[in-house]
C-alpha cells in the first residue's frame, strides 16, 4: 500500500544523465628550456600547477563545453632557472539532463572535471616523459575545494569596490 502525504503524490527528484560525447586537446605547448641552456650543478626541480577551468552551454539543447586548462611550470630550486613549462587546454562536450538550473554551474564545474582529469593527467605524464623529463604524475585535484575557493574569490572581488567607496 503506498503512503501518501495529505493527499500529494510523492515527488520523484528527476534522474540526473551525463553522457561525455567527446574530448580532445583544444591546445597544448611543451617548451623544454633546460635543452636550450643546460643547467650547471644539481637540478632540484620545483614544480607549479596552475588549473583554470571554464563552461559554457553549447547550441544544442542540454550540451555543454567545460575546459580544463592546466598550466605547469618547473623551475630549479637553487638557481629558479625555468625547466619546462607546459600548457595545456583539454575540452569535454557533454549532455547533460536532470540537474536543476540552480545546480547546473557547479555540476560543470565541478563533476565535469572530475570526468576528463584522469585524460589530462595521462597527457602530461606522457609529454613530460617524451620531453626528456622524469613523467609527472599530477597529484588528484579536489574540485570542490577550487569551486569553494572561486566563489570566495569572486565574493571578495565584488565586495572590495564597495568598501573602497566607503572608506
Amino acid at each position: 500500500m503506498a503512503e501518501e502525504t495529505n493527499g500529494a503524490a510523492p515527488q520523484q527528484q528527476p534522474q540526473v544523465k551525463m553522457n561525455v560525447l567527446s574530448q580532445y586537446i583544444r591546445d597544448m605547448s611543451f617548451e623544454n628550456i633546460l635543452a636550450r641552456k643546460p643547467a650547471s650543478g644539481n637540478v632540484q626541480p620545483d614544480m607549479k600547477v596552475q588549473v583554470a577551468l571554464d563552461a559554457k552551454k553549447r547550441e544544442a539543447a542540454n550540451q555543454y563545453e567545460v575546459l580544463l586548462k592546466l598550466t605547469i611550470t618547473s623551475n630549479n630550486k637553487e638557481s629558479g632557472d625555468a625547466l619546462f613549462l607546459m600548457e595545456l587546454e583539454y575540452v569535454g562536450l557533454f549532455n547533460i539532463e536532470g540537474v536543476p538550473d540552480d545546480q547546473i554551474h557547479p555540476f560543470l564545474l565541478i563533476e565535469c572535471p572530475r570526468m576528463l582529469f584522469p585524460f589530462a593527467r595521462r597527457i602530461v605524464s606522457d609529454v613530460t616523459r617524451d620531453g626528456g623529463f622524469p613523467p609527472l604524475n599530477l597529484e588528484t585535484i579536489d574540485f570542490v575545494q577550487l569551486y569553494r575557493a572561486e566563489i570566495q574569490r569572486r565574493a571578495a572581488a565584488q565586495a572590495a569596490p564597495a568598501d573602497t567607496l566607503t572608506n
